[in-house]
């Protein structure tokens, strides 16, 4: 009875021996291919992040990068807008409208008919902001034409006579026609008086510089357009 009593219970602690001889490598073995699991998905995680991070670095750069790169295109209409504001003849200058009218020349000194009194033709044809054009004509048996480039001022209002006044001041050419044609510099420079919004009243000196100094005062009224 004790003979098969130790019998198998010698059996018994065999097999559970083996039993757990067998079990130790296949263990040792998943704990090595468990950690060599959890190494790889870490370097895999690093290098996923890695990418992300380049990849969110790259589109954010890149519409930076595209936008300094990028040239301002200007269009040739622009450039013709930009020309038309700098002149445009017959505009508004700060000194009032544009005008043409009719005048009567007074003169003070000279050989020309801007010396003597006559007839005039006027006119203001504004260019930029603060230039005008002031082409006139002193009609007479040699007749004078002025071409004067003036500076306009802004409107002053006179108290005394509760007018707005526009001061000009500009030099150019005068033309003296006649069988002795003759060219010589002018000088300029008078006030404008608006006194509607259709009509505006002008006085102004001209000097030039022909064959002797010539001086006229010029008086007129122009219709503003």
């Amino acid at each position: 009875m004790n003979n098969i009593f130790w019998q198998r219970a010698s059996t018994l602690l065999a097999l559970t021996s083996v039993t757990f001889v067998g079990m130790m490598p296949v263990r040792a073995e998943n704990t090595t291919i468990s950690s060599d699991n959890v190494v790889q998905k870490q370097e895999n995680s690093s290098e996923t992040a890695g990418t992300t991070l380049t990849s969110a670095s790259a589109l954010l750069a890149a519409p930076t990068s595209q936008i300094e790169q990028t040239p301002t295109a200007t269009t040739p209409q622009a450039e013709s807008t930009q020309v038309a504001q700098v002149v445009s003849p017959g505009r508004t200058t700060r000194s009032g409208p544009s005008y043409i009218g009719i005048g009567g020349n007074i003169g003070l000194t000279g050989n020309t008919t801007l010396s003597e009194g006559a007839f005039s033709v006027i006119s203001k044809i504004g260019l930029t902001r603060n230039l005008s054009a002031r082409p006139a004509a002193v009609i007479g048996d040699n007749t004078v034409f002025l071409i004067p480039l003036t500076v306009d001022f802004p409107q002053e209002n006179l108290e005394v006579t509760q007018l707005n006044i526009a001061p000009y001041i500009g030099g150019g050419v005068a033309v003296s026609t006649g069988r002795d044609s003759t060219v010589g510099a002018l000088i300029s420079g008078g006030v404008d008086v608006p006194l509607s919004p259709q009509i505006t009243a002008t006085g102004g000196v001209n000097v030039s510089f022909i064959d002797e100094t010539d001086v006229g005062v010029l008086v007129g009224v122009g219709y503003n357009f």
